[in-house]
């Protein structure tokens, strides 16, 4: 609902819009010929409010023969107000600037001779801020006080009264049956008079404590001495040693300036720079050292200098040694002696770091070397830059890794075969589905192999596509036979994550112990690893990695006009068998112990000493030794299982020790397999992931990709570490 003022001004304003066609404009400026013998003025008034700023122009002609004043409209010009941040006395300098833009175009294209032009608003402070000559304004003042002088002399700047004022009809507007009266269009009553101007006026500023445009004046009055020890204390707050050498360097030149002094040439100022920075940091450093060098005294035992055989020339110690001069890159000199536990000292080696384009150790320390510098500990001071550089990092930093996890539970207690299963798949393998007459017809076929994550055997299923339906269906044909299973693992392979939703199956994408707990208690639960980690599921990608070797030996007998779907399938449940049989613990020399612990066993609950025909055997034989031949083969496999192949899973092949854990904040780089590592994108870690022993060995970052914000969730090992804020 529209409030009744705004309606009832909305009613008001359209029914006065039908005086419009009434009105009437010359298209004559002026009555009167604009020759050489009248006098032509412009007069241009400027004014501002709440809504909106306007400036308005008329021509003035006063007739030689005394004749009545003539003056016309020329033009008129209206800006809406900006809604917040901006005072009048703003909005009226805004206004000001507006008049002279207008000035400065009805000027360039009228085409006869104006003998004076005049400008007014009705703003003393605005008149204050342009007769200024003393004060300084904040920028957004200055600005606009300096476009207006650019067009206008502070002489031509008079004040006028608001009543009149015709800009201020611009600013707040009239209705239509008003206009033609109104001396928007008439021009205001002084522009007819002969003495139309007010008396001059001086139009001060206003108090500065008052008016918050003028800035405070600071004044240094004097400075009585110079601290070279409070110089020092502010170069850490350099970045470069360019910026530093820069900075003071520009210092120098104003005091060689104040004091009268002769400038000296640019390289030759940056290198009396450096040489005072040397100074300053010697003093710091090696004060008792400068002492006795300067006494003709030797530097004591314990001094760092001691074996450099140092001598003081200009105030500045450099190395000794039995070669004095001759080294044409320190200038006749030897090289000057810097600690390097000083912030100079990482200063100078981070600039000949960039110089050779970070490059390593070895260009680096040759670099500062070539400069005319020895360097205290440098060996050490130049691998910790090396290592702390951002760039080095980014060029040939290595991919984060965090200390192996522990193994899952599933992983380390006894259960029934396929209980806790990892699956993955591979392929293809082309086929003959059938035979025409001009040849054969060929598609394509894929392996679901399920992994049994505490017995380690193998099941594979074959598929004809890889979709999700597809996968379903060899989903069922493996828990048909297997039997149910607790818990599934994989990647995020779109068949996969599909066929969870399909079988109403949970996938865990949130690392919570009470979703886990939740998972556990409802039974059957889907767990996907981060992307691109397949190192996370090496306990089925070895498996399938024998399968294919396995499978590439068999299709060598075969020819590719004799694989049919039924040729590859029995293939497949070969390649089950010989993985199934394989021994999962090394193979003892014990005579005592022929057998081998392999899944088969478990499986088949057969051993292969098991040879011969079936011996006769009655029903009351079947259940006083059957079963408790197969629970002594059941036994045998869990005990063999328990006493040796699990303590082959203690051990850590690699990733053995802990590393700093990444942090939300870090500065990462993303490691990318389709671009070189000059193009890798840099992100933000978001959000970490911790495990159960509290490292964190998977994150989810923000990066900006063809402009747009995207979130990923990979593994450290994916990505290089820049910086930690």
């Amino acid at each position: 609902m529209v409030p009744m003022n705004i309606a009832n001004g909305w009613k008001t304003w359209c029914n006065t819009l039908h005086h419009l066609s009434s009105l009437q404009i010359s298209r004559t400026i002026v009555p009167i010929s604009l020759g050489e013998d009248n006098r032509k003025e412009i007069h241009f008034f400027s004014d501002a409010s709440e809504k909106a700023i306007c400036a308005v122009a008329y021509l003035r002609v006063i007739p030689n023969d005394n004749a009545r004043i003539q003056v016309g409209f020329l033009m008129g010009k209206s800006k809406l107000s900006p809604q917040h941040g901006h005072t009048i006395p703003r909005l009226e300098l805004c206004a000001a600037v507006l008049c002279t833009e207008l000035a400065a175009f009805v000027l360039k294209h009228i085409d006869t001779t104006i003998h004076e032009v005049k400008f007014y608003t009705d703003s003393r402070i605005v008149l204050g801020y342009i007769y200024n000559q003393t004060k300084r304004f904040h920028t957004y003042v200055a600005n606009r006080v300096q476009r207006i002088r650019q067009h206008s002399a502070p002489e031509q700047w008079n004040y006028i009264s608001t009543e009149e004022n015709p800009a201020d009809i611009g600013s707040r507007g009239i209705l239509a049956n008003e206009l033609p009266h109104s001396i928007w269009l008439q021009g205001p009553v002084c522009l007819q008079q002969q003495s139309h101007l007010l008396e001059k006026e001086d139009f001060p500023l206003i108090d500065p404590e008052k008016d918050s445009e003028i800035r405070n004046a600071n004044i240094v009055v004097q400075k009585t001495c110079f601290n070279a020890h409070e110089v020092y204390t502010r170069i850490d707050r350099f970045s470069s040693w360019t910026s530093l050498v820069r900075a003071i360097t520009v210092l120098r030149k104003v005091v060689t300036k104040k004091l009268g002094l002769p400038l000296l040439d640019p390289v030759h100022m940056n290198r009396a720079t450096e040489l005072f920075l040397v100074k300053l940091c010697q003093n710091e450093t090696f004060s008792a050292e400068i002492t006795n060098l300067a006494n003709d005294k030797p530097v004591s035992k314990d001094s760092s200098l001691r074996y450099l055989d140092p001598y003081l020339h200009d105030g500045i110690i450099r190395l000794g040694g039995r070669i004095r001069t001759g080294d044409a890159l320190c200038d006749e000199h030897g090289p000057i002696i810097i600690h390097g536990r000083t912030y100079l000292a990482r200063l100078l080696v981070l600039h000949c770091h960039e110089v050779v384009k970070h490059q390593g150790r070895h260009l680096t320390e040759g670099a500062v070397r070539s400069s005319g510098y020895w360097v205290i500990g440098g060996k050490r001071l130049i691998s910790s830059v090396i290592h702390s550089c951002v760039t080095c990092r980014k060029l040939r930093g290595k991919l984060e890794h965090q200390k192996m996890g522990n193994l899952p539970e599933c992983r380390t207690k006894p259960s029934p075969p396929f209980t806790y299963v990892g699956v993955d798949t591979f392929g293809p393998w082309e086929i003959v589905t059938r035979k025409t007459r001009g040849g054969s017809a060929n598609s394509k076929r894929w392996a679901i192999l399920f992994t049994c994550l505490t017995s380690r055997a193998v099941h594979i299923e074959l598929e004809e596509d890889m979709s999700s339906p597809t996968f379903i269906n060899a989903l069922r044909r493996f828990i048909a036979i297997r039997g149910k299973v607790t818990e599934f693992r994989s990647d995020r392979g779109t068949n996969f994550v599909g066929s969870t939703d399909a079988l109403g199956i949970t996938a865990v994408n949130v690392e919570s112990s009470q979703v886990k707990k939740f998972l556990k208690d409802s039974g059957c639960s889907w767990i996907f690893n981060p992307p691109n980690s397949s190192h996370m599921g090496g306990v089925w990608e070895r498996m399938i990695g024998i399968a294919r070797r396995i499978l590439d030996s068999m299709l060598l007998k075969e020819t590719k006009k004799n694989l049919t779907h039924d040729v590859l399938n029995t293939l497949m449940a070969e390649v089950t068998a010989i993985i199934n049989s394989r021994p999962i613990v090394p193979v003892s020399t014990d005579p005592s112990q022929p057998s081998v612990l392999s899944p088969y066993t478990l499986l088949t609950q057969k051993t292969e000493l098991d040879v011969g025909p079936f011996e006769p055997f009655d029903t009351k034989d079947m259940y006083k030794s059957h079963w408790k031949y197969i629970q002594i083969l059941a036994d045998q496999f869990w005990r063999k299982w328990r006493s040796q192949y699990l303590q082959l899973l203690q051990s850590r092949r690699k990733w053995v020790d802990p590393r700093n854990n990444l942090t939300e904040g870090d500065v990462v780089l993303l490691k990318d397999q389709d671009s070189v590592r000059n193009e890798w994108p840099m992100g933000i870690v978001v959000r970490v992931f911790p495990g159960e022993d509290g490292k964190v060995r998977k994150i989810e970052l923000r990066v900006v990709r063809n402009d747009r914000v995207i979130n990923y969730v990979r593994p450290v090992t994916e990505v290089v570490l820049l910086f930690s804020p």
